[in-house]
């Protein structure tokens, strides 16, 4: 896996590209890195990459495809760096949290190929959860997620605990995502 921590373009068997930006590197705010191999494989590419190839059918998650020729170069660079930023919203959007991974913009939870819905308040519960190593009291709960300054008793965070535990647990099979602690709630992912 390519390690880097600045933004790399990866120029897969499209030497002419790669000798072009060669020249403008010093105005380009990313890495260029040129791969002739035959193959490039996933494993080889970290989440700070975008790819752009010679090859007509490559396909790759994060990669950039040319439709017009001659090549603007302008208009290419313009391309890579809104694509860049658009890769690097989506990494800052996304949360893992052991097998899963939750999409804060869509809040989406996913685990392999299954997707659940969240409400705001799940994903903020979740989320919330998430930032603490130790149970989170209910009060904490009511104050953080809903806002709640009262000391009047009420079941609200129980009640979308719960709600929550079963969505999951039909979903995703997961019976302990959310554990319960004399003295709170704590994520068991």
């Amino acid at each position: 896996m390519l390690m880097l921590d600045q933004q790399t373009l990866i120029i897969h068997k499209f030497d002419v590209l790669f000798n072009i930006l060669m020249e403008l590197k010093n105005y380009l705010n990313f890495k260029l890195k040129l791969v002739n191999t035959n193959k490039i494989k996933e494993t080889q590419i970290d989440k700070n990459c975008l790819i752009i190839s010679g090859e007509k059918n490559s396909k790759f998650n994060n990669q950039i495809n040319i439709k017009e020729y001659p090549i603007d170069i302008i208009k290419l660079l313009e391309i890579i760096n809104i694509n860049f930023l658009k890769h690097k919203f989506s990494q800052q959007n996304n949360i893992k949290i052991g097998n899963y991974i939750i999409n804060l913009n869509s809040r989406l939870m996913n685990k392999n190929s299954e997707k659940l819905s969240l409400t705001e308040k799940e994903a903020k519960i979740v989320v919330f959860l998430n930032k603490s190593h130790k149970p989170v009291p209910i009060n904490e709960l009511q104050k953080e997620v809903w806002d709640h300054k009262s000391k009047l008793e009420t079941h609200t965070v129980e009640t979308h605990i719960y709600r929550l535990r079963k969505k999951i647990e039909k979903k995703f099979g997961d019976k302990s995502f959310i554990k319960s602690f004399k003295d709170g709630y704590k994520l068991n992912a």
